[in-house]
């Protein structure tokens, strides 16, 4: 073969960050050695996979047909180097997870798995759902473990549990005493919400998409734990997952509303490029996935042991 699995390495990792530079930064190399690494591949086969417009390069319709191809083979490039080495076929793990499910899920499920397979590298890399699924499209992460809707043509998307929101107050607020709320009076309060662009955002905007008055959206936030705080101090009222608010309706410190007027089920999801080659790696952790939580309704059913 002409190419080396290190030029491939290069036109992945360029492909991924659009720039010379920022790949020979991923990847530990001299802007020289990548430029002239990806240059000796075009050369080699007498062809351009990127167009390029000043210091950015774009992947064209070749570089497009190569990059799922290279990126399976650096990825069995990988299982077989472990394999030689005398390591488990487990190898390393890019994994995605929304703000809720990365908070309050996926540690613990990579605990587990990660003392089924002690050999076994994984990066958990936790952001809203637009990103996770620009993220997975791009190949820059294996799986996704999302709560938003993903309609991404390259991306397959299975269900995996029900997760359900909550609108939620502090002890002292009005709403807590009276313990249910319609339409007409949750458009009284003033909201504390997550960003747009959430999984959370997208249910809640859903749920609310019939009531044509503009609500009192005082703070928009990305992090469910900061909506928490701001509710307890009285800020206003919330809405995030019932999983997220768990151990706060425990204590007492927070107070959950009955919202007959509204749906607020939704799914969990995971997804993956649908041209990415599964490592054994991938097919494990999504078995452990599922067999943890088989027969759970519901996220906030689900028992987990606390990882020593």
């Amino acid at each position: 073969m002409k190419f080396t699995l290190r030029q491939l390495e290069v036109f992945v990792a360029v492909a991924q960050q659009e720039s010379v530079s920022r790949a020979a930064e991923a990847l530990a190399m001299s802007q020289s050695a990548t430029s002239t690494s990806l240059g000796e591949l075009e050369r080699q086969f007498d062809c351009k996979l990127f167009d390029r417009s000043g210091k950015r390069l774009t992947l064209n319709a070749l570089g497009r047909q190569l990059l799922p191809q290279a990126v399976a083979l650096l990825d069995r490039g990988s299982e077989i180097e472990n394999m030689l080495n005398g390591k488990s076929a487990f190898g390393s793990l890019d994994l995605g997870a929304t703000l809720t499910i990365g908070n309050y899920l996926a540690t613990l499920l990579i605990g587990t798995f990660m003392q089924r397979q002690p050999d076994c590298r994984v990066r958990l890399h936790v952001h809203n759902t637009a990103h996770v699924v620009q993220r997975i499209a791009h190949y820059e992460l294996d799986l996704g473990l999302i709560e938003g809707d993903c309609q991404h043509p390259d991306i397959e998307v299975q269900p995996w549990m029900e997760d359900e929101l909550v609108v939620f107050c502090a002890p002292q607020h009005p709403l807590a005493r009276e313990g249910r709320a319609n339409l007409a009076r949750l458009t009284e309060e003033a909201w504390i919400l997550r960003e747009q662009g959430s999984g959370t955002r997208l249910t809640f905007d859903q749920a609310m998409r019939h009531h044509v008055e503009p609500l009192n959206v005082r703070l928009e936030l990305e992090h469910t734990e900061a909506i928490k705080r701001a509710v307890e101090s009285g800020l206003g009222i919330g809405c995030i997952s019932r999983l997220a608010l768990r151990d706060a309706f425990r204590r007492g410190s927070l107070v959950a509303v009955e919202t007959p007027d509204l749906d607020l089920r939704r799914q969990f999801y995971f997804i993956w490029h649908r041209q990415k080659y599964q490592t054994a790696t991938m097919r494990e952790f999504l078995e452990l996935c599922r067999s943890e939580t088989a027969g759970v309704t519901r996220s906030d059913d689900i028992v987990l042991p606390m990882i020593p």
